[in-house]
């Protein structure tokens, strides 16, 4: 039941948050409007919940961030004994994630690099996109683990939770 129930707030939120977008096409006279998906909060809480989960089953106290395409926090949860330092990293896994639409760490060459330093910006495990039918939705960073491949799978574990649900949408 539960689970009906979170598909149906998934795509009534997803049917209520198509936003019309201009852009420029190759005829400057033509005007464009594309749809794009936004992720639910209530989806976005499922997802930094279950990295959360995911780290506590193996003993390690995280915090998550959930940004929107744009990289704009929507939620940030940090865990009752994680560090302090562990939001900012989250956020900036996420959002380099969602900046680049890949893995943070497809660019781990590149955190050496003039780009890889700039603000903001964190080039190591522990950042993944989230998609819906193949588009950018969003993006999740975990900070805290021992190494950032536990950083990743618990951010992998989270985005599973509802990936078959937004690969519907």
């Amino acid at each position: 039941m539960k689970k009906i129930a979170l598909i149906a707030s998934i795509i009534a939120f997803n049917l209520g948050s198509i936003t019309p977008v201009i852009a420029e096409d190759k005829d400057e006279n033509k005007v464009a409007i594309f749809a794009t998906q936004r992720l639910s909060l209530d989806t976005a809480i499922i997802i930094a919940k279950g990295a959360i989960k995911s780290c506590r089953e193996k003993g390690i106290q995280v915090g998550v961030t959930i940004v929107t395409r744009n990289g704009h926090p929507q939620v940030i949860l940090r865990d009752t004994f994680a560090a302090p330092i562990t939001e900012t990293i989250s956020r900036g896994k996420a959002y380099t994630a969602v900046m680049f639409n890949v893995s943070t760490a497809d660019l781990d060459s590149r955190s050496n690099t003039p780009v890889g330093r700039a603000p903001g910006l964190i080039m190591s495990k522990g950042g993944l996109t989230i998609t819906a039918g193949g588009e950018l939705v969003g993006g999740i960073g975990v900070s805290g683990a021992p190494s950032g491949q536990t950083d990743e799978d618990c951010a992998q574990d989270g985005i599973n939770l509802v990936q078959s649900e937004l690969d519907f949408l």
